[in-house]
């Protein structure tokens, strides 16, 4: 058995197929449903080359009573959820302690800054350059005071990390975006993000460039993976290794190989909206939470966090108050979606993704717990991962599965 099976077809898992047939390994992508329809199809479709550090959790007082009350647009949460979350969100609060922040922001920049350069020679290969813009996008401030913090912090990245910024008055905003309907105090260009214009179809590309050089896509439920003498084995296919990229769906597959892994699953929401105005570059308005993103289907107006229980009903209370914060700057249109999507983002406590071989279990590789930045980050672990299982030696000790796994 020489086969590998890569269970997931979002960016990570269609990425891990593309670097292991590129390895020489004969390899076949599984998931219930077609390449990219999940997390991977959700997001603001933003390759962040300029997301150096991890997002951490708040821990001053007023930002985390400001969650508490409901104030702070980027959080929402289900009050009969958080008992569930205690421990993860224990851990969180822990990790994003400043020193340990800052420990985890030294991996995960090395990571960030070279995801352009390993996605350019997909994109390329795939025919996709037409779903791809190289030249950035923006966050916004409506006052004063946040913008002057933003930019402080922005100007600190850049000093630490070489990030390419530019710093834009309320004037220079109005002139790049015409169709901004209030006046902001101001923006950060981010050069280094490549945005794309559909994160569905950029995956489906990858997808059909890696069945192009001769890989195979099945489709199967992921959680009917059994062990086979020495293998593994799901519906007809075996393999001596099995990568799990499933995402925030992966600890519940492990879990019944006796993995207990502490995964907080952030809820976002998305809804499109057409025949309005829209935006040249994809924007975040800090003051809300919100990004608002070009899209082939129209502009994306997205959420931030949302805490519940796997399995909870849609509450799109963020979307709406990002909706109606969205109107006072823009002409949107009409809803494009009757009910708006809704994925979630699988994230480590420790704000780094587990990637390398499972500690128990011979021919067992995890993939997995990328946060925010699945879409940015696919191809670089990718790469690392399929080193890793080529020379035996992880590439990068930090991502080793063994440290956050019970």
């Amino acid at each position: 058995m020489s086969e590998v099976m890569v269970l997931g077809a979002g960016m990570v898992g269609v990425s891990t197929a593309l670097a292991l047939q590129a390895a020489g390994r004969a390899v076949v992508l599984v998931d219930r449903q077609d390449p990219g329809r999940e997390t991977s199809y959700g997001n603001a479709g933003i390759i962040q080359g300029e997301a150096v550090e991890p997002y951490g959790l708040p821990r001053d007082l007023v930002s985390l009573w400001r969650i508490v009350l409901g104030q702070d647009n980027a959080v929402s949460y289900h009050l009969n959820a958080l008992p569930s979350h205690l421990e993860v969100l224990w851990r969180y609060f822990r990790a994003s302690a400043p020193a340990r922040h800052r420990h985890a922001s030294q991996t995960y920049a090395g990571l960030i800054q070279r995801a352009t350069n390993d996605h350019a020679p997909l994109i390329a290969a795939a025919g996709a350059d037409k779903l791809i813009r190289r030249d950035g996008f923006r966050t916004a401030a409506r006052s004063e005071r946040p913008f002057a913090a933003q930019v402080a912090e922005a100007e600190r990245l850049e000093r630490s990390y070489g990030v390419r910024i530019s710093v834009m008055d309320g004037d220079a905003l109005a002139a790049a975006e015409p169709a901004l309907k209030l006046r902001f105090a101001g923006a950060i260009h981010w050069h280094d993000g490549w945005t794309c214009s559909d994160p569905g179809a950029l995956v489906a590309a990858y997808a059909d460039l890696f069945r192009a050089r001769g890989g195979k896509i099945a489709s199967a439920d992921a959680m009917l993976l059994q062990q086979d003498g020495a293998g593994w084995k799901l519906g007809p296919h075996q393999a001596a290794d099995v990568v799990v990229a499933l995402g925030p769906w992966s600890p519940m597959l492990l879990a019944r190989f006796g993995y207990r892994i502490p995964l907080l699953r952030k809820r976002g929401y998305h809804r499109h909206f057409r025949g309005g105005a829209t935006l040249d570059l994809p924007m975040m308005d800090t003051s809300i939470a919100t990004v608002l993103a070009p899209m082939a289907t129209g502009l994306r107006v997205l959420t931030g966090a949302e805490l519940a229980r796997p399995g909870a009903p849609p509450t799109p209370r963020q979307l709406a108050r990002a909706e109606t914060a969205a109107r006072e700057i823009l002409d949107l249109g009409d809803q494009v979606e009757l009910q708006p999507w809704m994925g979630n983002r699988p994230c480590m406590p420790d704000m780094i993704p587990l990637v390398g071989q499972a500690p128990r279990h011979r021919g067992l590789w995890f993939h997995f717990g990328h946060g925010h930045q699945g879409f940015t980050l696919g191809p670089t672990t990718a790469a690392l991962l399929a080193e890793h299982m080529s020379s035996g030696r992880a590439p990068i000790p930090a991502l080793d599965p063994a440290r956050r796994t019970g």
